[in-house]
């Protein structure tokens, strides 16, 4: 058996930081079911890249991204006043409620934690959400991408001379998961022992801290503020990303002791310059940087990234190729372990879905599948699982219960 066989989860989640938490759970035997309303789907169906270019809410390459696993998607219209009973009909049906709207969202339809309480005492409900449950911020609305930025890594991220360049993506949405997961895997445990549900509020911005928490360490007691520093290192030289040989094509170099630099050092030929007392220490690389940086870019750019990395690995120094989208389809690591598979999905033909983040379970292969269509499963939730008759379901489903 998967770890999370039986486990049954309402999730009320979308964009990123919610369904990546519950695919964890979903890998490996979770059964969940995922409410979206057809007024309001989940605004990852909507996002960038689309099939072909082809816009739709079926076509989201984005939505894929967040949803390899095997859930159910109901819609059910919250607004509507028949609703609440079918919802609460869903809660008694559940382990595991989880939500990650603004504060207030839940309990404006009558599911906050104290109203699931009542509908079935055991349940473990989990909160995700910017800036928690409580609190002067906690109705502030915000995404992945200001959360980086309150978080203080986009002034940290970037030159100089520059202003602040934040991150490519909300990458919060890939730390809280992490948290909320075990969390999650806790809370379950403690059911078991206890007969007990519990409330998980997990502000995602405490969660990012710990990303910037020797920082945070070095303001409060030696009143410093960090400064963006591009690609450097305070203990590292050379540390970098270097040109290659090759259009637009780059390769990252880390040199942390002198016994690396003479490594580097014995790869690139010991040329001259290399003697130089200047570059003799860690802290003479590092006042003669600017330096350092264009000899080093001299003799990547007479060889490819490739030849780079495999150059300065097979002499034990940390490099690695900047890769970008193609080379990392093409990663023969990410191959061997399966890391891509081709699903068919109804409107996308075969779709690519990756494995778990980074890990595999000897004793319980996880499962993925294609996302589900907006509303797929309503027939079969609804009268299958919720035991709706197929008139009151028709008739339901014509009031726009389940738009």
């Amino acid at each position: 058996m998967r770890p999370f066989e039986g486990v049954k989860i309402l999730d009320f989640t979308w964009l990123g930081v919610g369904p990546l938490t519950v695919n964890y759970l979903n890998y490996y035997g979770a059964t969940t079911i995922k409410v979206e309303s057809a007024l309001r789907p989940d605004p990852f169906r909507i996002s960038t890249p689309y099939k072909e270019g082809k816009i739709g809410p079926e076509t989201s390459y984005g939505f894929h991204h967040a949803h390899p696993t095997k859930a159910m998607c109901v819609t059910l219209n919250m607004k509507h006043p028949k609703a609440k009973e079918i919802a609460e009909r869903l809660v008694q049906w559940a382990d595991i409620v989880t939500d990650n709207f603004t504060p207030g969202t839940m309990e404006k339809w009558g599911f906050g934690y104290e109203d699931l309480k009542k509908i079935k005492p055991e349940i473990i409900m989990m909160r995700t959400c910017m800036h928690g449950q409580t609190g002067p911020l906690a109705r502030q609305p915000g995404l992945g991408f200001v959360l980086t930025a309150i978080s203080g890594l986009a002034p940290i991220t970037g030159w100089p001379d520059r202003p602040p360049s934040g991150q490519y993506f909300a990458f919060t949405d890939f730390v809280a998961p992490l948290f909320n997961a075990v969390c999650l895997m806790a809370a379950l445990d403690y059911r078991r022992r206890t007969g007990r549900g519990q409330c998980l509020d997990m502000a995602q911005h405490e969660s990012v801290l710990r990303c910037v928490g020797p920082l945070l360490l070095d303001s409060v007691v030696n009143r410093r503020e960090p400064t963006p520093k591009g690609n450097r290192l305070d203990y590292a030289a050379p540390h970098g990303i270097y040109r290659c040989k090759g259009e637009d094509r780059w390769c990252a170099i880390a040199v942390f002791t002198d016994e690396e630099w003479k490594s580097l050092c014995r790869v690139i030929g010991n040329p001259a310059w290399t003697n130089e007392p200047k570059f003799n220490t860690l802290l003479g690389r590092k006042k003669n940087e600017d330096e350092l940086d264009r000899f080093v870019e001299g003799w990547t750019s007479q060889h490819s990234a490739e030849e780079v990395m495999a150059l300065m690995q097979a002499a034990g120094v940390g490099a690695g190729l900047a890769a970008n989208i193609k080379d990392v389809v093409e990663n023969p690591q990410l191959k061997h372990y399966g890391c891509y598979q081709a699903l068919e999905h109804p409107y996308m033909g075969k779709v690519p879905i990756y494995n778990p983040p980074g890990f595999n379970l000897s004793k319980a292969p996880h499962e993925r599948a294609s996302p589900p269509v907006l509303g797929e499963h309503n027939e079969y939730v609804y009268t299958k699982i919720l035991g709706l008759a197929d008139e009151e379901f028709v008739q339901l489903m014509g009031e726009g219960v389940f738009d």
